[in-house]
């Protein structure tokens, strides 16, 4: 659970007006005046009752002059308040609005560059539950800020210990009334603090939960779990109520409290007032005036008790807001890094080691160059740090020793974006938005013409199966592309990178998932995609990889065998051993081919 403190959040919040500052600076200033009407309108009130009472001895002509006096600055202050609230409100609105959608863009940007360990250890609905609820919630503080704090904090702060001036003794109950009011709210404050702690992680919960569910939606049919998930939903939700009715409790106690003592205090002042009258130390306006500094006072600490809750409520939200915007990626762009251009495609490792955050090492002294235009397969078995490999040739996550060049260019000195750029990936599950099938093979090169993505489709095998979608390339595909089947998905994925035209290729178990069938329509794709480009292959079905130019043998993070397909067969080490288990036994090693324009790519 995150430790959180209201007024170092608030004040976090605030620093977010920062690039609309000077508007800001002009909505405080309105705020200032704003604050100073409620107090100068019961003064006005207050003259004019001892104008009235003191009419006969001051005679018609001096009331009439004064009272057209009192009139006019009444008039001048009420029409004066009016247009500065209206300026307020108009502003203010259109200031959160805006601000609330730059701060949900910074976050989203903020997470997306974030490196890929984050990630795994994040779930997604957790992640955009928090992006949400800290959206909302800084609109929130700041319009009310703008609304109503600013001018309640004024008022309370500055304009009521100026109420001294006018009569001390009335001053003083007011005074003492707020002071009753933040001490009460202070401590309210204190005893729930850290329950709504509590409140807020079962809340994250929640949507965690949820998400997970919806996002899984079709296992949960297969294995008839909704009744269970839907369990275990409402858990999590008797978890939140059961923390949330004890703080809501206090709050409770302290409205009435608060109330109690308004009550208290306007009595108070009534009957001090008489009898400060009947000692000749306070006139009847005094008395007036000062009644209507009680009312109002008792509206604003409303307000700030209110403004105290909301805070403290959303404090925990918007502590994880902020806990997710100051986390730092592992994978830093250096300031002087330059963009990675016209790359011809050799890619070096030069000693290369890398461990997780367990401390267990991945990948231990590897090192190997594949050529422009080879093609090198990565073999092994699962946790051999096949993956691992192209993580890092992605920067993805960086080595802790060792170099990897592009072309003889330290990666760690290239812009991150055009390192990525250069590389092409097809996935062993093929990840697709849910939008349009164009939009999705967009992704690989935005600013492409229509001929050049129809182009990609057919070298792909792709573009009769689109058309034949009831729109085309129109067709929304579903989430993941749910509603294509998986050589369907595979097609798009090798169009994709197609469009994107990188000179070096990753091919990450790209056919694993399909069946024989299937597999043999994508093979002629896989073929015009790696023709001309350095490619590497993270094979699982070793038949697919006999033309590769070079196959690596990965072991528990090390390279033990490196060789041709045959040279690796015919050694009788791991790779052999690999490949006779595959055959059932019978060890084939047919036409040896180099060259990777008749690989096949990974599967």
């Amino acid at each position: 659970m995150i430790d959180f403190k209201p007024l170092k959040v608030y004040r976090r919040v605030l620093t977010l007006l920062h690039p609309v500052r000077k508007l800001a600076l002009i909505l405080t200033l309105a705020n200032l005046a704003l604050a100073a009407v409620p107090f100068v309108e019961p003064m006005l009130f207050g003259w004019t009752i001892d104008l009235l009472t003191e009419a006969r001895t001051r005679g018609a002509e001096a009331t009439l002059h004064d009272g057209i006096r009192l009139f006019g600055i009444w008039l001048l202050v009420g029409v004066g308040s009016i247009a500065v609230g209206a300026m307020v409100s108009l502003h203010a609105d259109r200031l959160a609005h805006r601000l609330r959608l730059e701060v949900m863009a910074q976050y989203f940007a903020h997470v997306l560059q974030l490196h890929l360990a984050y990630h795994h250890g994040a779930h997604s609905g957790r992640l955009l539950s928090i992006m949400l609820q800290g959206g909302e919630q800084v609109f929130h503080l700041w319009l009310a800020m703008f609304r109503s704090h600013l001018s309640t904090f004024v008022a309370l702060l500055v304009l009521l210990p100026l109420t001294l001036l006018l009569n001390w003794k009335l001053a003083l109950v007011l005074i003492l009334l707020t002071i009753l009011s933040a001490s009460l709210t202070a401590y309210v404050t204190h005893r729930t603090h850290h329950a709504q702690g509590e409140v807020q992680a079962h809340h994250t919960e929640l949507a965690q939960q949820a998400g997970d569910a919806i996002g899984n939606v079709m296992l949960v049919q297969s294995f008839v779990r909704q009744a269970a998930e839907l369990r275990q939903v409402r858990q999590v939700i008797e978890q939140v109520i059961a923390a949330q009715f004890p703080v809501l409790n206090w709050w409770a106690v302290i409205s009435v409290l608060n109330g109690a003592a308004s009550t208290i205090t306007v009595i108070s002042i009534f009957a001090l007032g008489a009898w400060l009258n009947l000692q000749g130390e306070a006139s009847v306006g005094a008395i007036v005036t000062f009644m209507g500094f009680a009312n109002h006072l008792i509206g604003r600490l409303g307000q700030v008790v209110e403004f105290t809750n909301g805070l403290f409520m959303q404090a925990p939200s918007l502590a994880q807001f902020f806990e997710v915007l100051d986390t730092r990626s592992t994978v830093q762009e250096l300031p002087d890094a330059v963009p990675l251009e016209a790359v011809k495609g050799q890619v070096t490792f030069d000693r290369v080691e890398f461990s997780y955050a367990t401390g267990k090492k991945a990948l231990e002294e590897i090192s190997f160059t594949v050529e422009p235009g080879q093609t090198v397969a990565l073999v092994g078995e699962t946790g051999a740090g096949k993956s691992t490999v192209m993580g890092l040739l992605l920067r993805q996550y960086d080595a802790q020793q060792g170099r990897i060049l592009i072309d003889g260019i330290n990666i760690r000195e290239v812009a991150l974006d055009s390192l990525r750029a250069n590389i092409g990936i097809v996935f062993q599950e093929n990840l697709l938005f849910f939008r349009t099938i164009e939009d999705n093979l967009r992704v690989g090169r935005p600013d492409a013409t229509e001929s050049e993505l129809i182009e990609a489709a057919r070298q792909a095998q792709a573009h009769d199966f689109i058309l034949r979608q009831p729109h085309g390339y129109q067709t929304h595909i579903g989430e993941r592309g749910s509603n294509l089947s998986g050589g369907e998905r595979q097609r798009l994925a090798i169009a994709r990178v197609l469009l994107k035209n990188p000179p070096i290729l990753i091919l990450d178990e790209a056919t694993s998932a399909l069946d024989t069938a299937t597999e043999v329509k994508v093979q002629q794709a896989f073929q015009t995609l790696m023709r001309g480009r350095t490619t590497l292959v993270i094979a699982h079905r070793l038949s697919t990889i006999r033309n590769a130019d070079l196959i690596l043998v990965f072991q528990q993070g090390r390279i033990v065998e490196r060789g041709t397909f045959g040279e690796l067969s015919r050694s009788g080490g791991l790779f052999a051993r690999l490949v006779e288990a595959q055959s059932g036994g019978r060890l084939d090693l047919g036409p040896e081919v180099g060259g990777s324009a008749q690989a096949s790519g990974g599967g």
